[in-house]
């Protein structure tokens, strides 16, 4: 009798295999209902913030901390603020998709939003010329430069995005031929 032929070498086979299905199929089943633990920490755009002003304008300990309780200082101040423009946003929208829209309760809305975009730029200025003073006069100039580099990014990154509608087909075709249509 050939040995690979054999019932007790069929059914040891299979055995092994079945056994071995079972612990795959386990091993999968255990990763999907373990997920692992999201991360203990939070970097929040306050704690990059104060990472990317400290290191240009070579803040001392104490300068550091100045910054750091005055963005938080900064930070809860406009809080409310930012927390209403949502608000304000959401009814905006609610009533620009309504089948008969207002025109006055929109430009209502609007109003208010503008009213409270002031405000937080007021507070803004206010933060700005708050931290200048915790400066010495070159790191003032550094502030300034780091502003404005700031400032210039936001821009260019709304001016870099492509210009195309929403959910609109990209062509795609080799360079030169779409520039000569």
């Amino acid at each position: 009798m050939d040995f690979l032929t054999s019932k007790r070498f069929i059914t040891i086979t299979l055995a092994i295999l079945a056994v071995l299905n079972v612990t795959l199929l386990g091993i999968l089943w255990w990763q999907n209902i373990h997920k692992p633990e999201p991360p203990a920490y939070r970097i929040t755009r306050q704690y990059s913030k104060h990472i990317y002003f400290t290191r240009p304008l070579s803040l001392s300990e104490d300068q550091a901390l100045a910054f750091r309780e005055l963005r938080r200082k900064h930070f809860n101040k406009v809080t409310p603020e930012l927390q209403s423009i949502s608000t304000l946003k959401k009814e905006l929208i609610a009533e620009s998709v309504r089948e008969n829209p207002d025109s006055a309760k929109i430009a209502t809305l609007a109003g208010e939003i503008g009213t409270r975009q002031t405000v937080i730029e007021k507070e803004q200025a206010a933060h700005f010329h708050e931290l200048a003073m915790v400066c010495t006069p070159a790191q003032r100039d550094s502030l300034r430069t780091v502003l404005e580099q700031i400032a210039v990014r936001k821009i260019r990154i709304r001016n870099d995005r492509p210009h195309e509608a929403p959910g609109a087909m990209k062509e795609f075709a080799p360079a030169g031929i779409r520039e000569n249509r």
